[in-house]
């Protein structure tokens, strides 16, 4: 049966518990509106440990002055069922409270990797992630934690973080899932009306015709000027934030002069676009031959 745990010292209490017994935890923190995305990595960590212990936690950090923190999409009835249908151990519910007591005043900021990409739209938000994992990574104490790769940013900084605060946990990135179109799954899909949805396939698409050109032996201006005029193409973009190819390692992107340098290796195509109220990101990694 799985427990609901709402209080912190409650969760370090189990999670020493499991330890002495000589369980390993698997986690998977998550905000919750649970998709098939976030069950992927669930069903994964439940084949892979003793524990699985899952958290919703809406972190009011990662969220900007203007973004949607009071309307992201809120579920705890329906992620209850769907996280006892996979038969959770652990589903820990802290609430902003329990993880930002009155004088908290302590963040975690990696920095390189944190100011590109999505950094450069959101500022602040990768601190924000760090700071919640940091403290989450503490009070569950996993052995492997999971990371979708829909969100390939984040868990770089996430990986780089764990190495150089030498936290012990293994960081598992998995796989992106994707409706029969193509748009990774995400719980900001609920903001799109139905044309909107329609016009969110083109992401994928452009991924795909971009991975195509490379494997052609198209230049890299060539790819980057298709990849934008493809997207600012679709009417119901509001946005194109960025989309281009990228180092999967430093998240720089990668100039014309240094194609040689990147055969043999992999590449990053990575794109994020503004759909009426949705923030929309997507990538996929490629290599070079």
């Amino acid at each position: 049966m799985m427990e609901i745990i709402r209080n912190i010292s409650v969760m370090k209490e189990s999670a020493k518990k499991y330890m002495k017994e000589g369980k390993n935890i698997g986690f998977v923190p998550t905000m919750g509106a649970l998709h098939e995305g976030h069950l992927s990595l669930i069903k994964r960590c439940r084949q892979e440990n003793d524990i699985a212990v899952v958290s919703i936690f809406v972190n009011p950090l990662q969220f900007g002055p203007s973004e949607d923190y009071e309307e992201y999409p809120r579920d705890f009835e329906g992620d209850i069922e769907k996280l006892k249908a996979l038969k959770v151990d652990v589903l820990f519910f802290p609430s902003e409270k329990q993880m930002y007591p009155k004088g908290y005043c302590t963040y975690i900021t990696v920095e390189e990797l944190s100011d590109k990409l999505c950094g450069a739209f959101r500022k602040g938000h990768f601190s924000a992630v760090a700071t919640v994992v940091t403290k989450l990574f503490n009070i569950v104490k996993p052995t492997r934690a999971y990371f979708g790769q829909k969100d390939y940013q984040q868990s770089v900084i996430i990986k780089k973080m764990v190495k150089d605060l030498n936290i012990d946990v293994d960081i598992v990135v998995c796989p992106t899932v994707r409706e029969e179109d193509g748009l990774a799954m995400s719980s900001r899909n609920l903001y799109l009306n139905k044309n909107e949805r329609k016009s969110a396939s083109c992401i994928f698409k452009t991924l795909c015709q971009a991975e195509e050109m490379l494997k052609q032996g198209k230049g890299f201006k060539e790819i980057k000027e298709f990849m934008f005029k493809s997207l600012i193409s679709e009417p119901l973009i509001k946005e194109v934030q960025y989309a281009s190819i990228y180092d999967p390692q430093t998240l720089n992107e990668i100039e014309l002069s240094d194609i040689n340098i990147y055969k043999g290796k992999e590449v990053l195509l990575a794109i994020a676009v503004v759909i009426g109220r949705a923030r929309l990101i997507d990538n996929i990694i490629v290599g070079i031959n």
